[in-house]
């Protein structure tokens, strides 16, 4: 479904999770030892790439987690539908609609013929930068 796994106790600020299945990007990590024979637990701040929530994953430093994997592309915007858009893949020449992105930074670039770079990950997409 288009992860990796990895320990969270590797985990650093700015890395991506899966939380809840949403994936996220680390904000903040703070790691507290426990007791003479507890593990060591990680305290994991996260923010969905999709939704902008607040998520937290309170685990053991050795316990795997998901690392979902992010397929970056480039497209071009063919038509601006409200609150859809219609790309074209630069690579394989793939036309689909997607949301447009609700950052205003975004959506005020957003226009036919326009290039942006976008991220699949675990089968959603996402317009992050436009050209």
């Amino acid at each position: 479904m288009g992860v990796n796994y990895a320990k969270v106790g590797d985990l650093k600020e700015g890395n991506y999770i899966v939380i809840d299945g949403e994936p996220c990007r680390v904000v903040e990590i703070t790691k507290a030892k426990t007791g003479k024979h507890g593990a060591a637990k990680a305290n994991v701040v996260a923010v969905s790439i999709f939704t902008g929530a607040k998520k937290t994953l309170m685990a053991p430093v050795d316990e795997q987690v998901e690392i979902p994997i992010i397929e970056k592309h480039v497209g071009q915007i063919l038509a601006d539908m409200g609150d859809k858009i219609q790309v074209m893949d630069m690579d394989t020449y793939e036309t689909f609609e997607m949301e447009k992105p609700k950052e205003e930074e975004l959506a005020s670039k957003i226009r036919p013929g326009a290039e942006v770079e976008y991220w699949t990950i675990m089968g959603r997409r996402k317009i992050v930068r436009v050209k």
